[in-house]
């Protein structure tokens, strides 16, 4: 399996919403993306980290912002009415999307046979092609938000 890497389009998988909408990758294509993996809802580290995008949304005016987890569609709703998230939060609930993205973790946690998303952050063009890509191997590490600002902001004036 290969990786998204930087210059190439994502895969385009179908995930979905919080209301069990099916959601194609590609209905975004047009519009520049910040599309986030996140391992877990309700969890310290992605808890703070949808918040903090969530609190720079002015940051990516001009820009779809979405968060990926292989959370159940319930999680995700419950999840996003607690924190107030104003951006979509997809379910990757069949790992579709982590496995087309080679970004999981095998026995997350120690649970054998439960597979999460590595937490990472890509940046993509209004054509669904990777200008920027952070992924990290600790669950418990945060991408760089200003770097991510500046690498969206990047994309929006291209």
């Amino acid at each position: 399996m290969n990786l998204v890497e930087m210059d190439q389009k994502i895969p385009d998988v179908e995930v979905v919403d919080t209301e069990k909408n099916p959601v194609k990758l590609s209905s975004y294509r047009g519009t520049p993306i910040v599309l986030l993996f996140y391992p877990g809802a309700f969890t310290g580290t992605c808890t703070k980290e949808l918040c903090t995008f969530r609190d720079s949304m002015a940051k990516f005016n001009g820009l779809n912002v979405v968060g990926i987890s292989v959370d159940a569609p319930f999680a995700n709703k419950a999840f996003k009415t607690q924190n107030n998230i104003s951006f979509p939060l997809l379910c990757d609930y069949n790992r579709d999307a982590v496995r087309a993205f080679n970004n999981f973790h095998e026995n997350f946690s120690g649970l054998k046979g439960y597979t999460a998303s590595k937490r990472a952050v890509y940046v993509l063009d209004a054509d669904q092609v990777v200008r920027y890509k952070w992924v990290s191997e600790n669950p418990g590490v945060e991408p760089d938000y200003v770097t991510v600002a500046n690498e969206a902001d990047k994309v929006k004036n291209s």
